[in-house]
């Protein structure tokens, strides 16, 4: 065959490829051909769509390292690696946010459905110290944080902007996770006394000191209440049955939450009573902290009332107004 005969293919095509493909003449058909028409698209999209990072000297050229990928490009994630998703929900408390990441938050050793650290002293103290508790509670207007089995909650001041918060708190959680931290530690106390069942229980659990009533009070809230609580970023205490009333705390979210009385009374109560007719209704409990808290504020109350006077409407309106709290 002369070589007057032989096609060649345009310069241009294999100009890509000539580090890599020798073109002989005497070999040349259609299948080199091709390969160097593929070779030479393959190398122009790629160089489309890999480029390099601005350097911050314009004399210097871009290190290696600081190539990216645009955004036609795929996103390659290592084998082996964990995707992080955060999902934020509001709840009935806007002063509280819920954090859900797809993480397990209360380990499975620990014997309870939720911990509330109220203040920054509880979250490096036995008996479930917890550093990222301890670095959101260090957030100015971060008050208290909830831990569910699968959620955080995060409360702040009334007076705080979630703007400002929610960025740290997301960054602070995100972190968490990617390292892999164990959010909850047992303090040395119950990691004692962890395998002779020393920490603390569930109040809904089965007791089987219970009587016929507690069981069917415990079984009401577990089912049908606890759920409902926990999707508002909060959980419910029982903290007893005694003549005929019921003794519930909130937790997290609904503790705060201006609606946690209609809550107790319009929801819970209602249910309680509808299905077991020894209940007659159900007060919410406080602890010590708070009632001293609520005490003080109605105290200031009274002296605005005086200040104003006696024809002053009440700061705090309703029938369980903090105006009728004695002081």
């Amino acid at each position: 065959m002369s070589s007057s005969r032989l096609f060649r293919p345009a310069a241009g095509l294999v100009t890509a490829t000539a580090a890599t493909i020798r073109l002989q003449p005497t070999r040349c058909n259609r299948g080199v051909y091709e390969s160097a028409r593929q070779a030479y698209r393959s190398s122009r999209s790629l160089s489309s769509l890999v480029r390099p990072l601005p350097s911050s000297s314009s004399s210097s050229p871009p290190p290696s390292s600081a190539w990216h990928a645009t955004s036609r490009a795929p996103l390659l994630v290592p084998r082996g690696s964990r995707s992080i998703f955060i999902q934020t929900e509001n709840t009935p408390n806007p002063d509280a946010l819920k954090f859900l990441p797809n993480y397990r938050v209360i380990p499975p050793e620990i014997n309870t459905p939720f911990i509330e650290y109220l203040n920054a002293r509880s979250t490096i103290s036995p008996p479930y110290p917890s550093p990222l508790a301890a670095q959101l509670m260090n957030i100015d207007g971060v008050t208290s944080v909830f831990y569910g089995a699968d959620f955080i909650t995060v409360t702040k001041a009334t007076d705080a902007n979630w703007v400002h918060i929610r960025p740290e708190v997301f960054g602070l959680i995100t972190e968490a996770v990617t390292a892999g931290q164990q959010i909850v530690t047992l303090g040395k106390k119950d990691a004692a006394g962890a395998g002779s069942g020393a920490v603390e229980e569930d109040s809904l659990s089965y007791n089987e000191n219970d009587s016929e009533v507690v069981g069917m009070i415990k079984e009401l809230l577990e089912t049908r209440i606890r759920p409902a609580i926990q999707e508002d970023g909060g959980d419910i205490e029982f903290r007893g049955f005694e003549d005929g009333y019921v003794n519930l705390k909130l937790r997290g979210a609904c503790r705060t939450c201006d609606s946690s009385t209609v809550t107790l009374k319009n929801g819970i109560e209602g249910m309680l009573m509808h299905y077991i007719e020894e209940v007659k209704g159900v007060n919410q409990v406080m602890d010590q902290e708070e009632e001293i808290a609520m005490k003080e504020f109605a105290k200031f109350e009274e002296k605005l009332r005086a200040q104003k006077g006696p024809d002053a409407a009440p700061t705090t309106p309703g029938k369980d107004s903090l105006d009728s709290v004695p002081g």
